[in-house]
């Protein structure tokens, strides 16, 4: 069966913006198929000894530690941006455990500065992804994808999710599409909605309906 469990990635100078709307619709399931249950979201930290502080200044305190993660108890690895990604080596085991899951078959989704994780670790050279700039990542040691780099909001295949800092929405909508949460017209809907105030979108999802809110998007 498969696990019921994503997990997110927690670390100092976490980019609270670029993750929120994947999270937040899959802990209510809001606008799921029916009969498909919501998601528990874990955090994982290098150490559940403290808190790690956002960019924003929010303090998590983290549910589990990263060596004790195992990719068969989830569904997803979600590693958000954070200026830990550019400033040293200090988020590398995170970069280490996505490998861990892909070669596990397991998806992992990364966003901003964590897609340059993912290129010091070569995980992106034999695989379409995207990033902030080309430019970006072809400044990565060990990254050797750059005939592989898409110019996409976002970009989803071979289990592997990433996407640009400046499109959270296209970001959750890929993790999504991965998880096969929604309906396809559903999900379509549901970006337009949040990506571009599309009204037209708004009675598809009240169609669709919420978990434990019929009223729609809040």
């Amino acid at each position: 069966m498969t696990p019921r469990t994503v997990h997110i990635a927690a670390y100092d100078t976490l980019a609270d913006w670029e993750c929120g709307h994947a999270i937040a619709h899959l802990r209510s399931g809001s606008y799921f198929r029916p009969a498909q249950e919501a998601y528990e979201v874990v955090t994982v930290a290098a150490t559940t000894d403290r808190p790690v502080t956002t960019m924003g200044g929010q303090r998590i305190v983290p549910d589990l530690a990263l060596a004790a993660l195992r990719p068969e108890d989830s569904a997803m690895l979600i590693l958000p941006g954070a200026q830990l990604w550019d400033s040293g080596e200090e988020l590398a085991p995170f970069a280490r455990k996505a490998g861990e899951f892909l070669a596990a078959g397991v998806p992992v989704a990364a966003i901003c500065g964590a897609t340059a994780g993912l290129a010091r670790e070569g995980l992106l050279n034999d695989r379409p992804h995207t990033s902030g700039a080309a430019g970006y990542l072809a400044a990565q040691p060990g990254y050797q994808g750059g005939d592989h780099y898409r110019e996409a909001d976002a970009v989803r295949v071979f289990g592997l999710i990433t996407a640009r800092p400046t499109e959270p929405v296209a970001f959750a909508r890929e993790i999504f599409g991965q998880l096969q949460v929604m309906e396809p017209r559903v999900l379509e809907a549901w970006y337009r909605l949040f990506a571009y105030s599309d009204a037209a979108a708004h009675p598809v999802l009240m169609a669709a309906g919420t978990a434990g809110d019929e009223d729609g998007p809040v």
